[in-house]
């Protein structure tokens, strides 16, 4: 493979290759380059060509536009994939050479977030603090560049809040954000931050630690005895870490990272310790030692201890840490034995931004949450989130693993939704190509209860196991916190694997009717959601219902409502009774191509004339209908583009007796014996069967997203991404992310003629995806979901 075909122009950074920048004019075929222009090369091809064949010259690709050069080996000098995006958001070629040259830029990398820093501006250098540091927009090839708040006589000098191509990076006042590239500025020393008054306090966050000078706190010393001391001062480095200066008696002081330090209120109860001095009541010393256990004793104690605990918590529970701070909640994310900890602990994930860590302690990861999200504390510190409190009875064994039941949790609507639902890390977690699971799942269940029958229907012995996923680690999380792990769908997918339906549902991604048939036919065997008559045929049955329907000229943004009808009619199709859940997938094929380049959502489906022997109204006077014309719903150009164009006996008759319809063939429609007794004697009032829209799933370039109805107004829709944002590189994890979206509203109010002349990109917030990328809509009939 050679390199162009291998880096497609991309806004990514290239992976596994090498960086260079020419630090001298170098003459390439007809080309001359100036100095300081930037290149890659795979590092295997470099590998090659330096050791093996030992090349005057290179073929390299500009890393600006993947230019394809010949350049000399002497010529080149290699960089760091960190000082090359540096480099590249500097625009004077020159300036990165000097930089390279003349060691700043390896002084200006050691710059990071919140430090103090001088920068250069139209109007000369001010001091400011760094708040931002990464690339702009999508482009990752763009450079590195630096978000930094002015301060003293910098203030209003800037040209930004923090604010880039309307994405926020970071948060200050007007006209006192600026973002720069390294050529622009240059780090302070202490003394400089004191001449030029950079006080500390404006640029590092105010955090509130869990352990406060004065305070009484323990520690394990060398010989992991428990030892009690007087916190003198506490601090945080550079690196984020936080450190604690301890007194104890004999004046000996110790400086121990903050998770080595166990506080009164987080010991185990009955926890024995070596406190020599109380120094809070200052009474007199008091000795009390530690049993000395053999290391077999003391992990079958643990051992123990764990089994102990396993049935009131666990990974995955919502918990509170009282101790640690009042808002303390979150989700325990890892249990284990810490180094130089001799008690249980927990690795928690907290739901706002008050801990310590992202779910990394002394330099070993456990686990990954946010920055400043995760905390370490003694699992028997820890207690049910009072917000979600169940009984012990409600445990049942899956996998080997104890699931606390939640029961029927009722899906969410109007503000409870919003509410629950709205956020980053909200929704499924998406993982491996999960999103056609992730979305479909969340838009059935997250604000419909339309087939919570699923949950809890009957099934065999052998799918039990797969309902109860669904139903406990699933929809009611889901429902009750806003929030499922991708570990829940990861263990749905593998159970799907084993019972030997598709060796590729871990890792390939599927079309959401393929995982909706599986799951409501071959696992839970639901009844078909769908009974199709077609002509006087024997009736079928289906899950999803897919609309097939020759190009029409005349419908150029249609509705769902005038696609379902033309695919009836063309189909010769009736609705042997009202469904109550009715999925309806769009004419596109494949994930690329779509018959429609807008479809506009109907809030309301109008599925009267589709049902077969069920009375219909007459289109001219209203009366009871008794005859249907195929040819007439296809004239447009008399009749309406929406509706089926059915008849009663004399306006059939006046209809036909034009000579442009007199070759028409009426067919005679089947009216209910019981319905025509009944009015017999006076002009009936047809009843109409509608289904509600509850949510739309949409594609575009392979990944899904859905759109939910979260509430009856125009305005009450939220746009779920599963993998709206990423976390880490291979070893972080997805961000699902639920935003609110009125927007919407004023699109479905648009005339056919406007939705058909505005363009997709100039479309507000994500309406643009709803309109253009529908795949599949999710209807409901609230009245029918209550008999099946």
């Amino acid at each position: 493979m050679s390199m162009a075909s291998h880096f497609s122009k991309s806004a990514k950074v290239p992976k596994n290759c090498v960086f260079l920048i020419n630090t001298d004019n170098v003459y390439s075929g007809c080309n001359v380059k100036r100095p300081g222009c930037l290149w890659y090369i795979l590092d295997r091809d470099y590998e090659v060509a330096i050791k093996e064949r030992s090349p005057n010259c290179l073929h390299v690709l500009a890393l600006d536009d993947n230019g394809k050069q010949l350049i000399e080996v002497k010529n080149l000098y290699e960089l760091s994939m960190k000082k090359a995006l540096c480099l590249q958001a500097v625009p004077v070629l020159e300036m990165r050479v000097q930089l390279l040259k003349e060691g700043l830029l390896e002084e200006a990398l050691m710059i990071e977030v919140d430090d103090a820093i001088e920068v250069e501006t139209d109007r000369g250098w001010f001091p400011a603090i760094v708040k931002y540091i990464g690339s702009l927009g999508e482009d990752e090839l763009g450079g590195t560049f630096f978000g930094v708040e002015l301060q003293g006589d910098g203030l209003g000098q800037g040209r930004c809040n923090g604010t880039f191509g309307n994405k926020s990076y970071f948060k200050c006042k007007e006209k006192c954000g600026l973002f720069v590239p390294v050529s622009k500025i240059k780090r302070l020393s202490p003394k400089d931050v004191m001449q030029k008054k950079v006080s500390p306090s404006l640029h590092k966050k105010s955090r509130e630690f869990p352990v406060q000078k004065g305070e009484n706190v323990h520690f394990y010393n060398e010989n992991n005895d428990l030892k009690s001391g007087l916190v003198l001062g506490v601090k945080e480095e550079r690196d984020g870490r936080v450190f604690c200066t301890i007194a104890t008696d004999g004046d000996d002081n110790f400086e121990l990272p903050l998770e080595a330090i166990v506080t009164n209120a987080l010991l185990s109860p009955g926890t024995e310790v070596d406190n020599k001095m109380d120094w809070q009541n200052s009474t007199a010393p008091h000795e009390a030692q530690l049993k000395e256990q053999s290391t077999e004793k003391q992990i079958e104690m643990f051992d123990s201890k764990i089994k102990t605990l396993e049935s009131d918590l666990d990974v995955g529970h919502m918990v509170h840490i009282p101790a640690y701070h009042p808002k303390a909640t979150g989700v325990i994310r890892w249990i284990g034995m810490l180094p130089e900890r001799n008690v249980i602990s927990a690795g928690i994930e907290l739901d706002e931004d008050i801990g310590i860590s992202d779910g990394k302690l002394m330099n070993k990861k456990y686990f990954n949450c946010p920055p400043t999200r995760g905390i370490f504390v003694n699992l028997s510190s820890c207690l049910p989130d009072s917000r979600f409190k169940m009984h012990a009875e409600e445990l049942e064994e899956t996998d080997g693993v104890k699931v606390k039941l939640i029961g029927r949790v009722a899906p969410l609507m109007n503000t409870e939704a919003v509410k629950i639902l709205n956020g980053k890390m909200k929704g499924i977690q998406g993982h491996r190509n999960s999103c056609y699971m992730d979305c479909a799942l969340f838009s059935l269940f997250s604000c419909s209860s339309v087939l919570d029958s699923m949950l809890f229907h009957p099934t065999d012995q052998t799918d039990q196991d797969i309902q109860f996923t669904l139903r406990e680690e699933i929809v009611n999380p889901l429902r009750k916190h806003g929030y499922v792990d991708a570990k829940s769908i990861m263990k749905l997918r593998k159970q799907l694997t084993s019972r030997g339906h598709s060796l590729s549902y871990t890792t390939d991604e599927k079309d959401p009717e393929e995982f909706l048939n599986l799951i409501m036919h071959y696992i839970l065997g639901i009844e078909p959601l769908l009974k199709l008559q077609l002509a006087a045929q024997k009736v079928q049955e289906s899950y999803c219902y897919q609309i097939f329907m020759d190009k029409e000229e005349d419908l150029i943004v249609p509705t769902v409502q005038q696609l379902l009808e033309h695919s009836f009619v063309t189909g010769k199709l009736k609705l042997v009774e009202v469904p109550s859940c009715f999925i309806i997938q769009m004419p596109r094929f494949g994930k690329k191509y779509k018959m429609f380049g807008k479809i506009v959502p109907s809030l309301e489906l109008d599925i009267t004339d589709l049902l077969c022997d069920s009375p219909r109204e007459c289109l001219i006077c209203g009366d009871v209908a008794t005859q249907e014309c195929e040819a007439c719903f296809k004239d447009r150009k008399t009749f309406s583009i929406s509706g089926l164009k059915q008849y009663c006996e004399i306006c059939c008759n006046r209809v036909h007796s034009h000579h442009n319809r007199q070759d028409h063939v009426p067919q005679k429609l089947q009216l209910p014996k019981e319905f025509h007794c009944r009015y017999s004697e006076k002009k009936p009032m047809v009843p109409k069967e509608k289904l509600e829209l509850f949510a739309v799933l949409c594609i575009e370039t392979s990944h899904y997203v859905s759109f939910v109805k979260y509430g009856p107004e125009k305005e009450h829709w939220m746009f779920f991404d599963s993998m709206a944002d990423r976390h880490g590189d291979e070893d972080g994890y997805n961000v699902p992310t639920v935003i609110l979206c009125p927007e919407v509203a004023q699109y479905l109010d648009c005339s056919v003629e406007e939705l058909a002349s505005q363009r997709p990109r100039d479309m507000e917030g994500v309406a643009k995806r709803l309109f253009c990328d529908a795949y599949m809509y999710m209807y409901q009939s609230t009245k029918m979901a209550l008999y099946k």
